[in-house]
């Protein structure tokens, strides 16, 4: 599904190089559930949005079943990630402008789906997250765990292939962070889902069937 090829990034700090990312080579199959842990500073999150395609390697190769997505344009990148990746983020990432059923149906916009297919689609996720009474707030007026479970939602509406978790239970309490991981497993071991989530968390991280471990832009361990 995955495969990364000497992947590097970098920027430049006066006459230096400062790597984020070096020499990275990594596969995943479909059907993981990957954690990728390390220190703060130790390119995680770079990593994770080089694999999202929210931003580029510097050097290397990145093949996304099979599409060379290192030479790909911006707009056929974003193309193939609308198509088949969802994002959940530590800060959720809501608009605040926009409802609860609003921010779910956002990515249903993107892919052109008709009226009446979003409406039974959002229905389906507003009852799987047991939010449908919170349907017409807004984000502001949800709690944390709230907003997180609007945040999964959103993300698995349009049907990705796969999930990519950044930190996804940081600002909950424990109980939260537990029905979140839970969420998680479900998707994966029922639905097939591909997840790799970023996590600080050895308690997150024993969910994963893989933990890659990253220091100073390289991958450490990979098991």
């Amino acid at each position: 599904m995955i495969k990364l090829e000497h992947i590097s990034k970098w920027v430049n700090q006066g006459n230096n190089r400062i790597f984020l990312l070096k020499d990275i080579n990594l596969g995943i199959e479909e059907g993981e559930f990957v954690s990728i842990m390390g220190p703060s500073g130790s390119g995680k999150s770079t990593l994770l949005n080089v694999i999202g395609m929210l931003d580029t390697a510097d050097e290397g190769s990145y093949q996304f079943y099979d599409q060379p997505v290192h030479t790909l344009k911006e707009k056929q990148r974003s193309q193939l990630y609308k198509q088949h990746i969802g994002f959940v983020f530590q800060a959720y990432h809501l608009i605040d402008e926009l409802t609860v059923y609003e921010n779910i149906e956002t990515p249903l916009l993107y892919q052109d789906t008709k009226s009446s297919d979003r409406k039974a689609l959002v229905a389906d996720m507003l009852d799987r997250f047991n939010i449908v009474g919170k349907k017409d707030l807004f984000p502001a007026q949800l709690s944390g765990g709230q907003q997180q479970l609007v945040g999964i939602a959103r993300a698995l509406i349009a049907k990705p292939k796969l999930i990519l978790a950044d930190e996804p239970t940081g600002n909950l309490n424990s109980k939260q962070g537990e029905e979140i991981m839970d969420i998680f497993t479900q998707l994966n071991k029922e639905d097939g889902v591909t997840i790799i989530q970023v996590t600080h968390s050895e308690k997150n991280a024993a969910y994963s069937n893989r933990i890659i471990h990253l220091l100073d832009g390289r991958i450490e361990h990979n098991r």
